[in-house]
This record gives structure tokens, sequence and C-alpha cells, in this order.
């Protein structure tokens, strides 16, 4: 890990590398926001401008990231965020992650449009997966989804309310990003330039929307890329989430939630955590912020229950100010597909790695041996 630190010191370096070791088509489908990209950045430049004291003469601090939620205790307060297609990003991703989550006792999260289905990433995740669902049209479909995500070890169900349709990503569409990715000379000449991501693809097979396949009726990409079209726009809805809670046996997140109002709806719904995310930027680019939407949600739901934010994490300072302006919990996307895309399967350990040994540094930076601790630390009560 000593080699890697000093050649990859933070996750910006790993997403250097990344933009030139796997093809183009799968760096704008990762890189890439909706619109102009403002939400992204616009994520990103907000948490910068938290601002936070450091302490001094605290002697020997050493910080405790042990996190408890819903259920089970973390080794930190940080996980793997659900990011549909994976495996295109980097061919096996999905359980690439599922090890690096197991071995560091951090949580994993599949998405239903991921490239692997939860069997395969249940045998590897010990028990640390959380399941992301992309609400169907079809109840029966629903239900058996989650029943497959349940019966393979999946005890956390992540609800994703803010796609009520695809946004444009441009980005993404100019790159002609498919799944499996097309045969075209483009494509082929695209790939050949990125020998360890043709490789990986040789070794794992072409990525496919494995979970989906079953109720597609066929295993043809454009078949299931319709089906899922079919099933998931327009589908979110108040009176869904019910039927989902109803339904789920373990703890509910509802994932999307930027009003405070909306938080206080869900919870009278009973779910167990409020997921504060704009979707990382890539479905509304007029979207302020994740971080600025946090305080106020912070102060409807206090500890009613669980806050797990995402959207524009990029270091364990980051993850610091989450923390410290009410989260429970960060999750990390982009982050830990960068570091797929800059090492293969090794990448997935080395950024947990560097976001401890960061939340670590900064938190003795401030004389919080705690997370408890980190609040106090804000210049102010709010995000700038």
């Amino acid at each position: 890990m000593n080699s890697l630190d000093n050649r990859f010191p933070s996750i910006a370096d790993l997403r250097a590398r990344a933009a030139w070791r796997i093809p183009h088509f799968a760096w704008e489908y990762l890189d890439s926001g909706t619109g102009l990209d403002m939400a992204s950045e616009r994520n990103m430049s907000a948490l910068q401008g938290v601002q936070m004291w450091p302490g001094v003469l605290h002697g020997d601090v050493q910080p405790r990231l042990e996190t408890e939620i819903f259920g089970r205790v973390f080794s930190a307060p940080f996980g793997m965020a659900p990011v549909g297609l994976t495996g295109l990003m980097w061919p096996g991703g999905e359980k690439a992650l599922a090890r690096a989550a197991a071995a560091a006792n951090i949580p994993m999260g599949l998405s239903t449009v991921a490239n692997a289905n939860p069997e395969t990433v249940g045998r590897h995740v010990n028990g640390n997966g959380w399941f992301q669902l992309y609400p169907t049209k079809d109840e029966d479909v629903r239900e058996d989804i989650m029943a497959r995500a349940w019966g393979n070890g999946f005890r956390t169900l992540l609800v994703t309310v803010d796609v009520p349709v695809g946004s444009r990503r441009e980005r993404q569409r100019k790159a002609g990003i498919r799944v499996p990715p097309a045969k075209d000379l483009l494509t082929v000449w695209r790939a050949a330039k990125c020998p360890a991501w043709s490789a990986a693809l040789l070794r794992e097979g072409m990525p496919r929307f494995w979970t989906l396949e079953p109720y597609a009726g066929s295993s043809a990409a454009q078949t299931v890329a319709e089906f899922a079209g079919s099933q998931f726009d327009g589908v979110p809805s108040w009176e869904l989430l019910a039927r989902i809670r109803d339904a789920w046996k373990g703890a509910v997140v509802v994932k999307g939630v930027m009003r405070p109002q909306e938080a206080e709806r869900a919870i009278a719904l009973g779910v167990d955590g409020i997921g504060v995310s704009n979707h990382g930027g890539r479905q509304f680019d007029a979207t302020p912020a994740a971080i600025t939407a946090l305080p106020a949600i912070k102060a409807v739901v206090g500890d009613r229950a669980k806050i797990v934010f995402d959207s524009g994490l990029r270091s364990g300072l980051d993850i610091a100010r989450a923390l410290a302006l009410g989260a429970d919990f960060c999750l990390l996307g982009r982050a830990f597909i960068y570091g797929l895309g800059a090492l293969g399967a090794p990448g997935a350990a080395h950024v947990i790695h560097i976001l401890r040994q960061d939340l670590i540094t900064n938190m003795i930076q401030m004389g919080a041996e705690s997370i408890a601790d980190l609040p106090s630390a804000l210049v102010s009560p709010h995000p700038v």
C-alpha cells in the first residue's frame, strides 16, 4: 500500500489514471453528469466551502471510526454507493468491490442495473450488501427482485426515488454507450487502446443486466434495455414507497431526498433512513448541491431516522464535513470506480485506504476522537 500511496495518494490521482485506462465510452458514463455538468461540479465546490476549525494541544488523539447503523457495526462511517453499469466501467467490478467491502467491513451497494446480480455478489460481500432498488411497474417483478436480494443476504434496501425519468446525459449519448458495448470499428478501436480493460473483459465476459434478464423474456441487450425503460419511467410515488416499506423485512432508506418536507413524509411512512442525494448531479442540472440540503433535513429528521449522504464526496475530509453537518453515514460511488479504472480490482481496497487515512488524519487535526466530536469543529452551521 505504501507504493500505491506514493503514486496515487488521492482520489484525484486515481481519476486521472482511470481517464486514460478505460475506454472513452466507459469513462463518459462514469464521469459525466447531465446538461452542462454544473450540478456535479456544484456538489464538489459546495463541499470545499465547508470550513472546519483545527484544534491544538489535544495530546495523542486516536479517532474511532466504528459506526453502527441499521443493526450492524461497520469499521468506518462510509461505504460504496450503488453504481449502475459497474461492469461496463471495469469488467467484474461488482465482485471486486464486494470482496473489498467484506475485507474492510464496510457496506457495498448493488444497483438493480449493475452488471452482476444479487446471487453473484451475495457470495462475496459477506453480509455487507445493501441493495438499491429501482422500483418497477410490475409488482410481481418488483417483489421477486426484492426476494432475491433478501435471499442472498442483502438486509438494507436503498429505494432510489430521484429518477422519475432518465435524464438527457448528453455526454453519454455522444459516447454511444451500450450494454454490451457496440461492435463497430470506433468502439473496438477505443477498447483496443485500453489493454487492461480489454483483458478484464475477456476474463469476465460481456457486461449484461443480469438482475433484469429473467423478466425481459430474452437476454438480448436491446430487449432488456427496452424492458427496463418500460418498467422504470414514471414509477416512484409515495404510495409505492409505502408498499415497499411494508414488504421489506429489513431497513429501508429512501434515496434521493433533497427537501425537508419530503424527509418528514418519508419518516411518516416508517422508513429507517433518509438518503440525502441528488444522484451525483446526474439527473437534474439545476439542483442545489446535496450538502446544502443536509442541515435542514437533519433539523427535521433529528434522531427519528438515520441520514445517509452521498453526492460529491471525494475525500476523507469531505466525509468529515458531511458527518459534521448531520449525516450518520456516507456513500461514495465515483471514487470507487475511479479506483477500479486506475488499478483494477486492487483499486477498491486502495480507495478505502485513502478515505480511512484521510478521515483519521483530519480528525486528529481537529482534535476529534469520535464522529460525535465533528459538529463542534464547524466554522458555521451551514455550508458556504
